[in-house]
Order: C-alpha cells, then structure tokens, then sequence
C-alpha cells in the first residue's frame, strides 16, 4: 500500500504533445470593440473556427475551441480578461493543454507596420503593446510567435489611443476579409510546417 503511495505522487508530469498548439488572437470583449483596430486577433479567430466548423465556448479567461488539421489540434483562444491582462489567460491555457512554449502564436494588432502587413515572428519586444507586454510578463520571456497584423499609424498626436479603439475606415474594410483570410492560413501553416518555413512562405 505504502509502495503504492509513493508511485501516485512520485509520476512526472506528462510530456508536452508536439502536435498540440495554442493559437491565441488578442482583443478586447464587449460590443463597442467588436469593429475596433485592437480587435484584429479576434477577427482571425473567429474566421479559424469558422473555417472549421468549431464553435467558441465561454471558458476560464477566455472563449475557447479546438478543430483538427492535418493531424495537429489547435486549440483556439480569445481571452476575456481585456487586452493589460492577456498574459493570465495565456499562460492558464498553456498550462490547461500542456502545450509547450515553442507551439504558442499569438496574433496581435502593430501600429508599427503598414495596413495590412502580415508578419510572423518568433520572438521580440512589446512594441508598445499592452497585450503583448502582459504575456511577456506572465511567462518570464518574449521567446514565442507572434504573428503581426499591420494596422498603420495614421494618427495625430496623441490621438494613439482613439485610433487603435477606432473602427476601421471603409477603405480598410474592403481590404480586411482577404487579410483576415491569409493570417488565419498563416496560424495554421505554423503548426504544420513550422515557424521558419511559414515566415518563408508569407512574410513579404
């Protein structure tokens, strides 16, 4: 019986599946976001699951779903901890599927790229963006994807705020479903051919 005891609490932990990935798109919940700049990531969750046929549910931090590709399971996340808190809900559901650092992406909005850019990358800075700042915070480094949504910086001074929480022109969204389409073959083309070859394939 004693021996028994010992086995139970002695178990390592169980390896992280390699074919298991997190794919995190950053925004802000409630209806006056919905169309906002900052919500991009949500956009392209959103556009996941519907190419799947997955439906989110209302989870711990955040909305969540899962579908499988090719013989890998992304599991599909909105947090709903606002944008400053994003690193809470990233780090929990890391954690919820036991997916290792190296297969989370998170997609974000960049003020720091024209419209419509797309690039993926597999570290660096915040940017200046609180979302990202959070998660670098709660999982102690910036060593993971990111794909990044160029929003542009057509602003005034100190309008920097409106601007990201503004809605999209009508320009913009003329332009926007097709670019919601490539970063959401972008997040899959991540976990199928990996990081390099996906910066390779489309980040032009």
């Amino acid at each position: 019986m004693l021996k028994r005891f010992f086995q139970l609490f002695s178990r390592q932990p169980a390896e992280p599946d390699p074919m298991k990935y997190l794919i995190v798109g950053l925004g802000n919940i409630g209806a006056e976001y919905e169309d906002t700049r900052h919500n991009v990531g949500f956009l392209v969750m959103d556009k996941l699951a519907q190419e799947y046929d997955a439906t989110f549910k209302d989870g711990r931090f955040g909305f969540t779903t899962e579908f499988k590709h090719k013989g890998r399971t992304f599991c599909l996340l909105k947090p709903n901890t606002y944008m400053n808190l994003s690193g809470k809900a990233v780090q929990y559901w890391l954690t919820k599927h036991n997916i290792k650092p190296g297969n989370l992406l998170v997609v974000v909005d960049d003020l720091n790229l024209d419209y419509g850019i797309l690039r993926m990358r597999g570290k660096g800075s915040d940017g200046g963006h609180n979302g990202l700042k959070n998660i670098n915070q709660a999982l102690g480094n910036n060593k993971y994807a990111r794909l990044r949504f160029g929003i542009g910086n057509d602003f005034g001074k100190g309008q920097q705020v409106n601007y990201v929480l503004g809605e999209w022109t009508e320009e913009e969204n003329e332009k926007l479903p097709a670019l919601v389409t490539r970063a959401a073959e972008m997040c899959t083309s991540f976990g199928t051919i990996g990081l390099q070859f996906t910066m390779n394939q489309f980040n032009k």
